[in-house]
């Protein structure tokens, strides 16, 4: 019988249990608070056919198959994929649409139904669950545990709504996301679903999410309800390995558009919890012809710093800014980096537990990356700047992106593509006063109605009514409170 891909965790030795993939979705975390990672990169080559002639789906179908081959079956696989990339979720008949504006190339992650780049992932992530659930015969419903900065959130809610065997409850900084993010967030239906405001900033609210998830006496009592955690954060394999999809998916585009097949490009994505960069990363290790991986930051300049310096230090003074999602400072997913880079007799576990304690570290700098970070001014002229000379509007996290683009330059015979995460409509009230300050007067539900006139479009249908829905999870709690949170709904 052919092997199974295995997953081990970040913190584990030779001796840690090792998972399939099915097995890793449905666990989120290990129990040694590590992340699960696949024993090895596989590699994917790419053949014409591969570049010219798949759609959206046939690249997942293609792409996980390298990641979960002999375990979810090439059926199970394509149920899922089809399940999740339609016209019933996605906006965009491609899915994703590559658009070139100047002389970069933005990746439109944003067609879906809570128009973020996570919808990419958290449109799959529940039919995998599902799968997951019948191939292992696991008779307890999965209490989906998530820390939201804005966006992952959103998707989550609406990717879990209603599905059978499932529970979910996230969590999200009451003063550290967008108007319109929250209004999603407190007035999400579904009978599964729960929604609590927390007095804190994201890097609280997920470092008591990890806590909860590895707290011996909740998942002991869950256990004898009937009940376990899982995740829907980037931490869970089945996040992760969908977002590498659409890397490949893009440099294929490129190479319909006229690009020359093994031609060099860059990625600069806007990066907050590491997820979305690191599957970048995988698919440079699978051989996608990337030449750079170029990490965009905001004024929480924790990995800019690492990058130039070599040295990672959380421990610093947090920021809100106009770009929420990637107010982070504790990164989860730079957890699989390090010990991507890192041997255990170089010290990868002292690491691990210094990034997780918020202390500094040394560490070597691949070259596959380089950083640069975007303050809140060069933020807003990034997003005028782009719609004075193109037409073209971007949010606040693809402008910050942006920022970068310019920052690293244009280099011969090497193209840039801007990871575009988020629709400019989320958050109506920056772009638009970065555009004219004449828009401060407007308030941020307004402003959708004045963003469609100035771009001869239509306000985005999950957008459209928002304002006037009702408030269904009006909880919001410290940071201390967020066990009994879990505790008193979990069962309801």
């Amino acid at each position: 019988m052919a092997k199974k891909m295995k997953y081990t965790s970040t913190r584990g030795d030779k001796k840690s249990k090792r998972l399939t993939a099915s097995q890793s979705v449905l666990k989120g975390i290990a129990d040694d608070g590590g992340l699960y990672v696949p024993r090895k990169i596989p590699q994917a080559y790419l053949t014409p056919g591969v570049l010219s002639g798949f759609n959206y789906n046939a690249h997942a179908l293609w792409l996980m198959g390298h990641y979960f081959k002999n375990d979810y079956t090439p059926a199970e696989l394509v149920k899922c994929i089809d399940s999740a990339y339609n016209s019933k979720n996605f906006s965009s008949p491609s899915i994703v649409d590559v658009k070139e504006v100047g002389s970069a190339a933005f990746l439109e992650l944003y067609h879906g139904k809570t128009l973020a780049f996570k919808d990419m992932a958290l449109s799959l992530l529940p039919h995998l669950m599902s799968a997951a659930l019948k191939k292992t015969q696991k008779p307890k419903t999965q209490v989906i545990l998530t820390a939201t900065s804005g966006d992952t959130g959103v998707s989550a809610l609406e990717g879990f709504k209603d599905v059978d065997g499932t529970k979910i409850i996230v969590f999200y900084p009451e003063n550290g996301v967008s108007v319109i993010q929250k209004q999603h967030m407190i007035t999400q239906t579904g009978g599964n679903v729960h929604v609590v405001g927390v007095r804190g900033n994201f890097d609280d609210a997920q470092s008591e999410v990890k806590r909860i998830f590895l707290d011996d006496r909740i998942n002991k009592q869950l256990n004898s309800d009937g009940y376990e955690f899982s995740s829907a954060n980037s931490i869970n394999t089945g996040r992760l390995i969908p977002q590498i999809v659409y890397y490949f998916y893009a440099y294929s585009q490129l190479v319909r558009g006229g690009m020359a097949i093994d031609a060099p490009v860059n990625f600069i994505v806007p990066t907050g919890n590491f997820g979305n960069i690191l599957a970048g990363y995988y698919a440079k290790k699978m051989g996608l012809p990337i030449n750079k991986l170029i990490c965009a930051s905001n004024e929480n300049k924790v990995l800019f710093d690492y990058f130039d310096t070599g040295v990672f230090d959380s421990n610093r003074e947090f920021y809100l800014t106009t770009s929420p999602s990637m107010d982070i400072l504790i990164p989860s997913n730079f957890e699989r980096l390090v010990y991507d880079l890192v041997q255990p007799e170089d010290g990868l576990r002292e690491m691990l537990v210094k990034l997780s304690g918020k202390q500094k570290f040394s560490m070597p700098v691949p070259k596959d990356f380089v950083g640069y970070y975007a303050t809140e001014q060069e933020t807003r002229a990034a997003i005028k700047k782009v719609f004075d000379n193109h037409g073209y509007l971007i949010d606040t996290h693809t402008a910050v992106a942006y920022v970068a683009h310019e920052k690293y330059g244009e280099r011969a015979g090497e193209k840039n593509v801007i990871v575009s995460t988020a629709s400019p409509y989320k958050f109506a009230k920056t772009v638009m006063s970065s555009i004219d300050e004449k828009y401060d007067a407007y308030d941020d539900f307004a402003l959708l109605e004045k963003m469609a006139e100035l771009t001869n479009s239509i306000v985005p249908a999950p957008l459209a009514g928002l304002q006037g829905k009702e408030v269904l999870h009006p909880t919001v709690v410290d940071i201390s409170g967020m066990k009994d949170a879990v505790l008193d709904w979990y069962k309801t």
